[in-house]
């Protein structure tokens, strides 16, 4: 079932309305203020337009992350907005974006093409990393796909892969925390699903093309 939570930070993009939510979902006005203040359980067949018309699964790819490759951000010329998104197959509640891996650093476990999805904000001290594999900043900007381990120091860390020699005695900036990893054929499959869906909404009825002016 759909957090509250979750649909009100949805009505919250630009957009997004009550209004526009209720006929997505093909109810009264109403219905939408009564699922919120909890006088209304969410239908099953309700889910997925609640979903779709909110973009409660969609995460914005904001550049590339290294796995053997060095990426700058400075260098990368990703817009504001990222490099389009890739939509999950289930909602996220947490504030998210994804990276797309670059480089085979960390085969068999990523592989060069995969996208993770990790938590826009660091949540955790940098000591509950040791030993956990992150996307990460460095202070000197450069952003890899690595384990993190403790350094010499309490505030520098040795970054290891699977398939490379180690990064030793960095400082990073940010640890963005792995929440989903979708391989790449899967992230295919999702946007060749997405694309269909968008021809499908775009036919008019009857499947006639629409009228020439």
């Amino acid at each position: 079932m759909l957090d509250i939570g979750l649909i009100e930070r949805g009505l919250e993009k630009p957009g997004k309305t009550k209004g526009g939510l209720a006929a997505a979902m093909g109810v009264r006005p109403g219905a939408v203020s009564e699922i919120l203040s909890g006088i209304r359980l969410i239908k099953a067949s309700e889910i997925a337009p609640i979903i779709e018309y909110l973009e409660l699964n969609s995460v914005p790819i904001m550049g590339r992350v290294g796995a053997g490759a060095s990426i700058e951000p400075e260098h990368e010329q990703v817009p504001p907005e990222g490099l389009g998104e890739v939509e999950l197959p289930f909602p996220i509640a947490e504030e998210t974006i994804a990276f797309e891996v670059a480089g085979d650093s960390m085969l068999p476990k990523y592989e060069n093409g995969d996208v993770i999805v990790v938590y826009r904000e660091q949540r955790h001290p940098l000591s509950s990393f040791y030993g956990e594999e992150a996307a990460v900043r460095l202070k000197t900007g450069e952003r890899y796909l690595k384990t993190i381990e403790r350094g010499k120091s309490p505030t520098s860390v040795n970054l290891t892969s699977f398939n490379a020699k180690p990064i030793s005695g960095v400082k990073l900036e940010w640890i963005g925390e792995i929440c989903v990893t979708l391989p790449r054929g899967q992230i295919e499959r999702l946007r060749n699903k997405a694309s269909a869906r968008s021809r499908k909404a775009a036919k008019p009825p009857g499947g006639r093309p629409p009228d020439r002016q």
